[in-house]
């Protein structure tokens, strides 16, 4: 069964989703800073990752 949680992207702050999927992943993602991050609900190990820098205008304009 999946199953959707709202969090903090821990990258930029803002609102974002961990999606916890079949045969124990869990995929966290952030629309604003394209922020993902696939791990093993079990034993923790990262899958994949992606995080992107934060440019200067993101962080000033909030």
């Amino acid at each position: 069964m999946n199953r959707i949680e709202n969090i903090r992207c821990s990258n930029c702050g803002n609102p974002a989703e961990r999606h916890h999927l079949e045969k124990s992943l869990l995929r966290t993602q952030c629309a604003y800073c394209d922020y993902l991050m696939i791990t093993c609900s079990k034993t923790g190990r990262v899958i994949e990752a992606y995080a992107p820098g934060l440019s200067l205008e993101q962080l000033v304009c909030r």
